[in-house]
């Protein structure tokens, strides 16, 4: 299973998530289907990376309107995929 680091999200108009990104890597941008389906396969993880080395796993919830991706929550903004930039 290879880690991906992502540093940068696209979003719809509503502000979903609709893709992962980090500028560079070969598999970037990968869009939220892609994604989900490579965590629930476990063929890639995917981090937010803090600026201090931490990391933080984005997972795959099951909302009311479907799956979508969320970083695990830990009190904080800085690695939430909402607050990253757009991709």
């Amino acid at each position: 299973m290879a880690t991906r680091y992502v540093t940068r999200s696209g979003k719809d108009t509503d502000g979903d998530i609709t893709k992962l990104c980090n500028q560079g890597e070969a598999w970037s941008p990968r869009l939220k289907a892609d994604a989900i389906r490579d965590i629930e396969n476990k063929v890639h993880d995917y981090f937010v990376s803090w600026t201090d080395g931490q990391k933080t796993p984005i997972r795959v919830v099951n909302g009311t309107s479907g799956k979508y991706l969320r970083t695990q929550r830990d009190g904080s903004t800085k690695n939430n995929l909402d607050d990253l930039d757009d991709c």
